[in-house]
């Protein structure tokens, strides 16, 4: 299996996997979205609310919150030697919040959140929490925890993971008195007329929709876009709790543990 890195931004990655088959593809992308690990609020404690929402519907906006996480200093719950329903510093983390309208209508945001660990916060201090009309409160207390998003949609690092086949086009040598319209209909702009003919201009971002063969009037069409069987394009779009190329590193490791479990069930089946 080869590996080549086509984008990388702080919450996106596109890899060209070659080699492979679509199963281990589809692995990894269901374990980036429901196994690999970040931190969430999980606990609301409030102490004071009078804004019009309810505690539950706060709570709820909380946890759905996305939170930077550093999954080197923290147990999950299930794995910390507390073993206590409340946590402690080393599988939980307390934010407080204590917010006041006394001027007039304000929005509470999630950069007023204060951590015990400067390093676990909101990934974005604009996140609008509750709008507070003049003289009402909101204090409250918030433990963030590490989980999956197989309990959780809160618990997802990722906001996209998907795969595609990597595509291959064929175009015509020269030009007919269609091409342009093969071309203008391309949803994604993968094709432009260069050079007196139809040229790829972007092969990424085919989707392999088919809507430039279709709109081809010859008879077979002059352009044919087929995909290479072994050969995929995955891309991660990261929530902000965790880098995107760290998702993809944890989801290989994850796989690689299930399978290693798989082989030693199997062993003790055969034994039997």
């Amino acid at each position: 299996m080869k590996i080549e890195i086509l984008e990388k931004t702080d919450n996106i990655i596109r890899v060209i996997v070659r080699d492979t088959d679509v199963s281990l593809m589809n692995a990894l992308r269901r374990i980036s979205l429901a196994h690999v690990h970040c931190m969430a609020i999980d606990e609301v404690v409030m102490i004071d609310n009078s804004s019009i929402l309810q505690d539950e519907i706060i709570a709820h906006r909380l946890g759905l919150t996305p939170l930077k996480t550093d999954l080197d200093n923290y147990n999950t719950p299930e794995e910390c030697s507390c073993q206590n329903e409340f946590g402690c510093p080393q599988c939980r983390v307390t934010l407080t919040l204590d917010a006041e309208a006394k001027d007039g209508t304000r929005t509470v945001y999630s950069g007023e959140l204060v951590s015990e660990n400067p390093e676990i916060v909101p990934v974005s201090d604009k996140i609008p929490i509750v709008k507070l009309a003049k003289g009402q409160k909101l204090k409250l207390e918030a433990y963030a925890r590490l989980g999956t998003g197989k309990t959780h949609v809160k618990w997802q690092p990722v906001c996209v993971s998907a795969y595609k086949y990597y595509p291959k086009i064929t175009t015509p040598a020269e030009l007919c008195e269609d091409c342009q319209k093969c071309v203008n209909i391309c949803p994604k702009k993968v094709l432009e007329i260069k050079g007196g003919k139809v040229d790829v201009r972007d092969l990424y971002s085919c989707n392999l929709c088919m809507d430039c063969v279709d709109a081809c009037p010859k008879k077979p069409s002059l352009i044919k876009v087929e995909w290479e069987k072994n050969n995929f394009i995955i891309n991660l779009e990261s929530t902000g709790a965790l880098p995107p190329e760290r998702v993809l590193q944890e989801a290989t490791k994850i796989f690689g543990q299930q399978l290693k479990e798989f082989e030693e069930q199997t062993k003790k089946v055969e034994k039997q």
